[in-house]
Parts: structure tokens; sequence; C-alpha cells
């Protein structure tokens, strides 16, 4: 854009890669081995803290990684604006929080349907999968390119965030979610 400079881009350090993708992996083997020592009884059980149900919850953190597929080319975007408008974006989208939290848990519920725990597992390898491959793929000095996020959306939503941070964002989701299981394993 003429007269809009590029926002500085880059890390300082190179970023590890490795330690997300291991991340990643370790969320994978986690989420499989949830799904294959849970009975039914305790997947039906609502979880604590939130109105899901222990399988829907799951679904739900297994939907974190699906959502940073589609942000991704979305910060890659917003990255290349002027800042006034991706400041004037994030601030739209903090406006709509309450039916997002509307539509978050009801497409969660939804979607655990379909992608219940003997279909959930399929969707994590796929999704993680594509995430690992478009981290490796990634070029360095675009891992700091930043957005501006709608920070009433999610507690691990910051009000600037790289593509790094956005790389690292779902295994914040996951964890924090884990906590929140009542599955005797998850204990």
């Amino acid at each position: 854009m003429v007269g809009c400079p590029e926002p500085p881009v880059g890390p300082a350090v190179p970023v590890d890669r490795s330690a997300i993708a291991a991340d990643y992996e370790r969320c994978r083997a986690d989420l499989h081995w949830l799904l294959s020592v849970a009975p039914g009884e305790e997947l039906r059980a609502r979880s604590d803290g939130t109105r899901w149900t222990n399988e829907q919850l799951l679904f739900h953190m297994v939907f974190g990684f699906l959502v940073v597929r589609r942000l991704l080319p979305l910060v890659r975007l917003v990255s290349r604006l002027p800042p006034p408008a991706g400041r004037g974006f994030a601030g739209v989208l903090d406006t709509c929080w309450r039916p997002f939290h509307v539509v978050n848990y009801v497409g969660s519920c939804a979607a655990a349907l379909v992608f219940d725990r003997h279909r959930m597992g399929w969707l994590c390898d796929r999704t993680l999968d594509g995430l690992s491959s478009s981290l490796q793929r990634e070029p360095e000095h675009q891992m700091g390119r930043v957005m501006p996020f709608p920070t009433r959306w999610d507690p691990y939503f910051t009000a600037v965030m790289t593509v790094e941070d956005v790389y690292r964002y779902p295994v914040l989701h996951y964890a924090h979610h884990r906590a929140q299981l009542t599955l005797r394993a998850a204990r």
C-alpha cells in the first residue's frame, strides 16, 4: 500500500518449531489416550466449569487446533493492513463477544455429535498433521507478523499476537480445558 509502511516482521530469535511441534504431539497423544480409556458414562458427564459434557469439551479442545488453521491466513492478511484497520477489526470482533460465545458453545455441542469419541481422534490427527506441515513451511520472517486480537473471545488471546503466538495458542487452549475435564483419567 502506498504511504503505509510495512509493520516490522520477523522474530528477534529463530522460532523453536520443534518445541511447538512436540507440544502438538503431546496433545495428540493425550487426546488419543483419554479417548481410549474414558468410559462412555464419563464422556457423557458434565465437565467442571463449563456447560459441556466431557465429550463435547474434548471436541472443543480439538476445535482450538482447527481454529488456528483458519486464523493463520487472517493474521497474514490483517498484518499487512494499516495498524488502525487491524485495531478496528479486533474492536468490532470484541463487541460481538456474546454471540461468539453462544456460537462457540452450540457449535461444539453439535459438532461433538458428528465428531464423537470414535471420530474425534481422526479429526485431531488430520488437523495436527496440516498444522505441523504449515508450521514447518512458514517462512521465518513471517513468524513475527502481528495482528490485533479480540481479547474478550478467549483468555489466551492477547491484544496483539504474532503468527508464532497463533501457532502456540492451541496448546494453551488445550491445557486450559483439559483441567476442566472430570474424567478419572484426566486427574
